[in-house]
């Protein structure tokens, strides 16, 4: 099991591709694969079957996955894209912390 970077909920920018520079939130994570589902980003059209009565199929665009090693996070402090860190505190906890202005992520 690989571990990846980045968490569910955190804030990422887009490094490399159709949607570089692009900032959303990451939706899910799976670190088997190594890859992260970023809101509004690598959107791809999926048909869609009806499964029950009534309910509408067709084609949807949804959010595809992208390897974590493709996004960074942006600090919510200094508001760019950073590295992340990690310090052990007094008590003997590990927090993330930002590389450019060591805020905690």
């Amino acid at each position: 099991m690989a571990k990846v970077h980045v968490k569910t909920g955190d804030t990422v920018t887009i490094l490399v591709g159709k949607d570089r520079g692009k900032q959303g939130k990451v939706l899910a994570v799976s670190p088997k694969e190594g890859k992260v589902i970023v809101e509004g980003c690598n959107m791809v059209s999926k048909h869609v079957k009806p499964r029950r009565m009534g309910e509408q199929g067709g084609i949807i665009n949804a959010e595809s996955a992208i390897y974590s090693c493709k996004v960074q996070i942006v600090c919510p402090r200094c508001g760019k894209a950073t590295r992340v860190a990690h310090k052990i505190l007094e008590d003997g906890t590990k927090e993330r912390v930002c590389k450019k202005c060591g805020e905690t992520l």
